[in-house]
């Protein structure tokens, strides 16, 4: 069974943080870092899944995008609008 320590919870909680989506300034002002490469390149740690999650969420955000610019463009007709 593997030792967990207080250090390794905090390496989990720093890339919990970090994949949650918090700022990564607030996240180094939580974890006590004087210098922003130390919570970035030591205690977050990433992986292939996650750049694939972040793809998949580029993937949608395009993809509204899209639809939206479809809807903008469709043209104004007269029977849009009723004569009173």
């Amino acid at each position: 069974m593997p030792s967990i320590t207080p250090h390794v919870c905090r390496h989990t909680y720093c890339s919990n943080m970090a994949k949650s989506g918090m700022n990564p300034k607030t996240l180094q002002y939580l974890m006590g870092h004087s210098d922003i490469s130390v919570t970035l390149n030591v205690y977050t740690h990433v992986g292939l899944e996650d750049a694939t999650d972040e793809l998949k969420k580029m993937e949608t955000v395009e993809n509204a995008r899209k639809e939206m610019e479809g809807e903008k463009e469709k043209p104004v007709t007269q029977k849009m609008f009723r004569a009173i």
